[in-house]
């Protein structure tokens, strides 16, 4: 005897459909009578194209591409700058090309997002793409073979590379182009790790190694892991600082004991303290940080902190909030955040003791949130009640006057290099592919994206290309200048004009 299908049919599914529309308008509205702010969801508009003539669409696109160039020319004189500090190693009576032509060629392959050497030498060298980059940036005579460019990385100081990016950075900060993004003063800077790459046999003695299980047996991997750090603001956008490459050989051989995030930690640190000495920071760390010898670094260098505390974590600190949130409970708070409902509980002055025989002291500030909001379920159109519990250290004592800003702003945005390294692996940087098995050279390359990416960042958060970037997304707008830039689509009088025009960068 056959069962009864249990498969919805098209009227039940149909039936569904318009009752989750309908419970989510009464939803909205609901909370809207509430006060609470609905989150903003940007998403492309599903229209036609809005162009009705060839002649729109081509002032359109040159002016887009000429507004995209300025942004990275308005960067390019420092740039160049310090990109000339570096030392070629090359013979000087065989070089064809300049170290810094060689250099803006590397960037640009990323701006154009490029997914490796061979689409970079097939895809710029067509006739048409070179002319017009040769008026955009006269000072590309000619374009090389990607693979002379993989030559000069692998010769060259590759971390001067990334020099040349923070100078960038630096510029930025001193024009005050973030100002309206600080919190409490501070800029706030993400740091996480992530694997670059992985392979099963072994390329370069600095790989990491590890073992996996294939069916019964184990097999080696050996793999690339960096650690980033960025500028994540509150509005979303995140820009490119540095990278710490984690390597075989920063470790203990003698003991087989690797390098590691956290040891990686302290060398970036010493660095963003040298690059940075007198820079107000606030760093955002994830759950992998909370522990003294972490907290000491960060108070050395006197920056303020926010690290996720997880459950499991710092057992004596979450012992004295237990105990202590009983006696204080005056230290609460209660908001609204979107369309969320939040109640903040925090203990300030917790003694937290460690090293060996529990010797050293760190006094730390512990806040735990936790929020409820609705939502329609995805199966049905009942509303779910939804919840979530957040826990943070906080490096300064908490109040009703700043715990807002330093959770909800900061610490929350914490994602911006998540987001920001997910974007670089799977939105056109290659952040996984290696471009050169040669370990100076891989390096090289990543730094390169990230200039690359940065200018790219500007670009979409600036005033006069925001309004494009929002009608055809980041991705769709990058391809809309690379397109641009394919075609014969740029009048050369029209765009020497415009780029000879004054140009300030303003940031939404």
């Amino acid at each position: 005897m056959n069962k009864a299908s249990r498969r919805l049919s098209r009227e039940e599914i149909k039936r569904i459909r318009k009752e989750k529309k309908k419970a989510q308008i009464e939803l909205r509205t609901r909370q809207k009578a509430e006060g609470l702010k609905l989150p903003f969801k940007a998403s492309i508009p599903n229209h036609k194209c809005s162009y009705t003539t060839v002649e729109e669409e081509y002032e359109i696109r040159q002016d887009a591409t000429s507004e995209q160039i300025r942004v990275f020319r308005s960067q390019l004189p420092l740039l160049l700058k310090r990109l000339t500090k570096i030392k070629d190693p090359r013979n000087p009576k065989k070089i064809k090309y300049k170290l810094t032509a060689l250099m803006i060629y590397g960037i640009l392959t990323f701006v154009f997002h490029m997914t490796s050497r061979r689409e970079a030498n097939r895809e710029m060298t067509r006739p048409m793409f070179m002319e017009n980059l040769k008026l955009l940036f006269p000072e590309l005579e000619d374009l090389p073979h990607n693979d002379t460019l993989m030559r000069l990385l692998a010769g060259i100081k590759s971390n001067e590379i990334e020099d040349s990016l923070i100078e960038l950075v630096r510029k930025l900060i001193r024009n005050k182009k973030f100002v309206r993004y600080l919190i409490n003063h501070c800029y706030p800077i993400a740091i996480d790790g992530t694997q670059k790459c992985v392979r099963d046999v072994i390329w370069t003695e600095e790989c990491l190694e590890r073992e996996v299980k294939k069916g019964d047996s184990t097999q080696m991997q050996y793999y690339v892991y960096v650690l980033e750090a960025s500028l994540a603001f509150a509005d979303g956008m995140t820009i490119p600082l540095m990278s710490e490459f984690l390597s075989y050989t920063e470790g203990d051989t003698a003991t087989k004991k690797q390098d590691c995030e956290q040891k990686g930690f302290k060398r970036l640190a010493k660095r963003l303290k040298g690059e940075f000495g007198r820079l107000s920071i606030m760093v955002l760390l994830d759950g992998l940080y909370p522990n003294g010898p972490i907290m000491e670094v960060c108070r050395k260098n006197r920056w303020d902190f926010m690290i996720v505390l997880q459950d499991k974590s710092l057992p004596s600190v979450w012992e004295e909030y237990e105990g202590l949130k009983k006696l204080e409970t005056k230290n609460s708070f209660h908001t609204t955040w979107g369309n969320r409902r939040q109640r903040f509980e925090w203990i300030n002055n917790i003694e937290y003791c460690y090293g060996p025989n529990e010797r050293k002291k760190q006094i730390v500030h512990v806040v735990v949130c936790e929020e409820n909001w609705e939502e329609i379920a995805r199966d049905s159109a009942e509303v779910v009640a939804k919840k979530s519990r957040h826990a943070w250290i906080s490096s300064k004592p908490l109040s009703r006057q700043n715990v807002h800003e330093r959770c909800n702003l900061a610490a929350r945005h914490r994602w911006g290099i998540e987001s920001d390294i997910l974007v670089e692996k799977r939105h056109g940087y290659q952040y996984e592919h290696m471009f050169s098995y040669n370990w100076n050279a891989m390096k090289g390359y990543h730094y390169l994206m990230r200039l690359g990416h940065m200018i790219n960042v500007l670009a979409l958060y600036s005033e006069r290309l925001i309004k494009i970037v929002r009608e055809l997304g980041v991705r769709g707008f990058i391809r809309f200048i690379r397109d641009t830039i394919s075609g014969p689509w740029l009048d050369p009088v029209c765009v020497r004009k415009c780029l000879a025009c004054a140009f300030q960068l303003r940031l939404i």
